[in-house]
């Protein structure tokens, strides 16, 4: 039959793709909404797509009640031409039945072709939404979620929402209707024998309702195990040369085991659940038919049933057979599409902290092209710099009754001031420093920017305003001109030059194989860690930005190259505020005056001079710091 050749087509490209992905920690748990729920609230990705959807399943409908014809069709030769031995009418017959094929055929193919297109579309956009609101989600979320539970979700899940889109829906609805037009012509042909074979409906829904709820359980652990396995995997290759530096392959092969086997045995579990409710929906079926045949036979040689008829009601029957047996299937794809959808809308349930600025106020731009800095309807304000005023912050995981991680500090960076952040390792200075382009959100107080409370600023806007350059450089899989130009929007060829030679770049990268062009690969793992921090400041300064910071911005630097890009950076220090994280007497030397951070408050302020003489443990700190002979290579860093 067309219909099932369709079917088991597709469900074998489902079940490749099934058992996919999970969520971890921040997503596990929490009732289930339900799977029309769950599923439901796909409707706004797919109305686009519903007039071809439609049409799809408008073709399908059709094609299975075509193929219920064929029943009546044998029942008319049976009792007609091949009684009364008429060639022609057999010859009719069988011409009938060749149409009624060929357009139950073509009507499949057409369905095919009409849900292709829009389903790509569906999932393209599905992948859009969840990509663009994992960007505008905060960093204090990225820090909570495994990346491979975002990826399965990005992914496998979607793979999965299609697949139930392209399949279980449209078949669900063809089989349904399949099914009441069969039974009503079975009760028409011989009401007693449709009886018979109706007796299993009621078990068999009982049944799948229990095995639903069973299955719901076991698919989303399933994909959870999976999510937790796409981690393992990420960070393995990722962090391959510490595994390998460390010889900890066989460690993490035995974590890799221990989590393909959770996986491998739940989706067992949902085999042998799948294998049950197929068996039970097999078997009652057949003997069901078995009874029928059994007493349409009697009633036959009675001479109470026509041969023809007994022939269309098990013609009838057996069409019936398939609709009846892949219900078990299709309630398990339905069952993990609604999981994939609940896992998928666990991430785009997250609330984006949003900006209190007027939404689409156009701001005028000030003397150096760049909009004044403004927020809230209110007045630009110059001159004022970088203010935190009573900030303290909390990580929303931290222990209950855990000291803060900064508390109460009072900072002011004048305009066009350099500041140096010093103080003990984990004492707060980089999270200091993420609350400024709000990374992260201060859980008391606030920051200004020339006097303009920040959260009145759109991100946009802010980010234009302040640079960044972090102690661990990242680098993506592009070349070296995008990565530099990323910081800034509009920038050129010649912003690109000087941001290179402020950096101290532009020699290394005018010798790479491509130049500027050159490709650094995942991480730009290809480079040295020198290399890599040079550009991450080279994007850091490239936009000319009003404010800068810079979280030990030289740490991977050998001697000479960091004196030479300190010399440089003096340059761009000298027209702009800046709060620099210093670890070293070379980088504080590059400030004006120096804040000392310690127990979550600013425990001192001045110039480098004025703490060495005042603070035992600025001089602590700057008497600790590392002290290399010329020329030799910091740790992580390079020569070059």
């Amino acid at each position: 039959m067309e219909g099932a050749g369709d079917l088991t087509a597709e469900a074998a490209e489902a079940a490749e793709a099934g058992g996919a992905p999970g969520a971890a920690g921040p997503g596990r748990g929490g009732k289930p909404r339900g799977t029309v729920r769950s599923l439901l609230r796909l409707w706004p990705h797919v109305r686009p797509a519903r007039a071809r959807m439609a049409a799809a399943a408008l073709c399908a409908v059709v094609a299975s009640s075509l193929a219920l014809l064929i029943p009546l069709v044998l029942k008319w030769m049976v009792d007609g031409p091949v009684a009364e031995r008429d060639a022609g009418g057999v010859l009719l017959g069988g011409a009938l039945l060749l149409g009624l094929g060929l357009a139950e055929a073509g009507l499949f193919g057409m369905r095919r072709w009409l849900i292709a297109r829009p389903l790509a579309a569906v999932e393209a956009s599905l992948r859009e939404a969840l990509y663009r609101h994992l960007q505008r989600l905060p960093v204090s979320f990225h820090d909570g979620w495994p990346s491979g539970q975002l990826l399965s979700r990005g992914t496998s899940d979607l793979t999965l929402l299609r697949m139930f889109l392209a399949f279980p829906l449209t078949f669900l609805l063809v089989n349904a209707t399949t099914i009441v037009f069969g039974c009503a012509i079975l009760l028409q042909q011989e009401w007693t024998l449709g009886l018979v074979l109706l007796a299993p409906v009621a078990p068999l829904m009982v049944l799948c309702s229990v095995f639903e709820a069973r299955y719901a359980a076991a698919s989303r652990r399933a994909q959870d195990q999976a999510g937790d396995l796409t981690t393992v995997v990420e960070e393995g290759v990722l962090g391959i040369r510490v595994i390998k530096g460390f010889g900890r392959h066989r460690s993490q092969a035995r974590r890799f085991r221990g989590l393909s086997a959770s996986l491998r045995g739940t989706e067992l579990h949902k085999a042998r659940l799948l294998g049950g409710l197929w068996a039970v929906i097999v078997l009652l079926p057949e003997l069901a038919i078995g009874a029928a045949l059994v007493l349409g036979s009697v009633r036959v040689a009675d001479g109470e049933l026509t041969a023809g008829t007994l022939v269309a009601f098990l013609s009838t029957a057996l069409a019936l057979r398939w609709p009846v047996e892949s219900i078990g299937f299709l309630l398990a794809l339905t069952q993990e599409a609604a999981t994939a959808a609940e896992r998928y809308f666990e991430v785009l349930d997250v609330p984006v902290p949003r900006d209190r600025e007027q939404v689409g106020a156009v701001r005028p731009r000030d003397g150096d092209g760049r909009a004044p800095l403004t927020g809230g309807g209110r007045a630009p304000l110059t001159g004022d710099g970088l203010r935190f005023e009573n900030v303290g912050f909390r990580y929303a995981d931290a222990p209950p009754g855990s000291p803060p991680v900064l508390d109460g500090v009072h900072l002011r960076v004048a305009h066009g001031e350099t500041m140096a952040l010093v103080g003990a390792t984990g004492c707060g200075k980089t999270t200091l420093t993420a609350l400024v382009p709000r990374l992260l959100e201060p859980t008391a107080g606030r920051i200004t920017l020339d006097g303009v409370d920040i959260t009145t600023l759109p991100r946009a806007r802010l980010r234009e305003l302040v640079a960044v350059a972090f102690e661990e450089p990242t680098l993506f899989s592009a070349s070296v001109r995008e990565n530099v130009l990323m910081g800034a929007d509009g920038a050129g060829e010649a912003d690109l030059d000087r941001a290179l030679e402020v950096a101290q770049a532009a020699e290394f990268v005018h010798a790479l194989p491509q130049g500027a062009g050159t490709e650094v690969g995942e991480q730009g793992l290809s480079l040295s860690g020198g290399q890599r921090q040079r550009l991450a400041l080279a994007r850091a300064v490239v936009g000319r930005p009003r404010f800068l910071v810079l979280d030990d911005p030289l740490s991977a630097l050998d001697v000479h190259t960091e004196a030479l890009v300190e010399a440089a950076l003096r340059q761009v220090l000298a027209t702009t505020t800046a709060l620099v994280v210093a670890h070293r007497p070379s980088t504080v030397l590059l400030a004006d005056r120096v804040a000392l951070l310690s127990g979550g408050r600013i425990a001192a302020v001045g110039t480098h001079r004025e703490l060495l003489g005042s603070s035992a443990e600025y001089r602590e700190l700057m008497s600790g710091a590392p002290n290399r002979p010329e020329g030799l290579p910091r740790e992580g860093g390079s020569p070059g």
